[in-house]
């Protein structure tokens, strides 16, 4: 769920046609990125929660849409009336699940959702946020925690000095919204006191790059500072035989049997920063053997088991054409088709990598041979576990200091 209601008052005439959130950063809305880094960590279901110029956002963002490599379903739920950050949550009551996140939709907390839900998940707690470190707390108010429970706010302007802030992430349980007082309210005045008077508010202290675009100087900053975050190394996984078991044409969701170690250099790169991308031939769709469908219940299979360990895949790209198909609208070569670059390519389009610091883990030539045409180093997995050759591999990779 994401919060995309708020009115943008200290941005002036910005937001008096535009909703903040849609703001432009670097050619395109704030929000975009917001979806993607949802999208990214395998959710397939967003709800956002409109209000000022609600139906900008229905017009632009309801529906299904392809985000990394996903179907991802988009449901846009526009207030009535001015309900405040509280009073927004009022209207999931028909679609929320028992436990979900909430994000604002001004601010942008590059953390490991994943690995967040699942540390929260263990809290007796309506609702965890996700806190972080600051050298001064003074602009955003400052949380105070004995364990990892809340037991203080302190109001902007209180303290300047280094502490913990709300970075706008939380894990909320359904139950809290039938706890929520008369609308208008908000999260951070009315909602968040009254559940540290109940101890259930915990507080999660995360590391990681933040903005918030609703004041005047980050907004101005926001293009350069988001394109420089984004840019990052990416490492390139074949699937069968490099993941799981290569047990000749696996399509079937139940016979995923992950490989050594695969799941935890999953989790190992996503910890690291690097982009994580699985690049696969998929000639039995051509064959007639299985369909795309097929495919995408196998990666789905996968997103829930690396969840499970609080890992995720960035993108699946997989290439149906093989030139013997039997099926004609996939017989043909293809520019995607290992050896040749095009899935890797591709993803040089979409993603913003920092390509000195990237290569591919295969276990078959083509897969080396694929890397080498789109200029990256191709490494060759044989035997051991995944996990130790990455962490070798990435070692070697690393350019040296100048």
């Amino acid at each position: 769920m994401i919060l995309v209601g708020g009115m943008g008052t200290r941005l002036g005439a910005l937001t008096q046609r535009t909703p903040k959130p849609l703001l432009p950063v670097a050619g395109r809305p704030f929000l975009d990125y917001l979806l993607l880094e949802a999208a990214r960590f395998g959710f397939d279901r967003i709800v956002l929660l409109a209000g000022h110029l609600g139906g900008q956002v229905v017009d632009g963002f309801a529906g299904l849409r392809r985000l990394a490599g996903r179907d991802v379903d988009i449901e846009v739920v526009v207030e009535p009336e001015p309900a405040g950050t509280g009073g927004a949550l009022e209207v999931l009551r028909d679609v929320a699940d028992d436990a979900f996140l909430l994000m604002n939709g001004d601010s942008w907390f590059d953390l490991d959702l994943r690995a967040f839900a699942s540390a929260a998940a263990a809290d007796d707690a309506w609702v965890s946020m996700a806190l972080r470190s600051t050298s001064d707390t003074a602009r955003f108010g400052t949380v105070e925690l004995e364990g990892r429970r809340v037991v203080r706010f302190l109001p902007r302007g209180a303290v300047a000095a280094p502490g913990l802030i709300n970075a706008g992430v939380y894990l909320v349980r359904r139950a809290l919204l039938d706890r929520i007082p008369s609308r208008p309210c908000s999260l951070e005045a009315d909602i968040f006191p009254a559940l540290v008077a109940q101890r259930r508010l915990m507080g999660v202290a995360e590391k990681g790059f933040f903005i918030d675009i609703g004041v005047p100087d980050d907004y101005a900053a926001a293009d350069r500072l988001i394109a420089e975050h984004r840019r990052r190394p990416a490492v390139f996984l074949d699937r069968d035989g490099v993941l799981n078991e290569d047990l000749g044409y696996t399509y079937h969701p139940e016979d995923l049997r992950w490989l050594p170690g695969a799941r935890e250099a999953v989790r190992q790169l996503n910890a690291s920063g690097s982009y994580v991308f699985v690049v696969t031939n998929q000639a039995g769709v051509a064959r007639g053997i299985y369909g795309e469908n097929d495919v995408e219940r196998f990666h789905a299979r996968m997103d829930r088991e690396l969840a499970e360990i609080g890992a995720h895949v960035d993108e699946y790209i997989y290439c149906p054409y093989h030139p013997d198909g039997s099926v004609a609208a996939y017989r043909r070569d293809s520019a995607c088709r290992k050896p040749e670059p095009g899935m890797i390519v591709e993803l040089m389009g979409r993603w913003p990598i920092d390509l000195d610091r990237s290569f591919l883990v295969g276990d078959k030539e083509t897969d080396l041979a694929a890397a080498a045409a789109a200029g990256l180093p191709g490494v060759l997995y044989r035997d051991g576990t995944l996990d130790e050759l990455i962490d070798a591999s990435a070692l070697r990779m690393r350019p040296k200091a100048s």
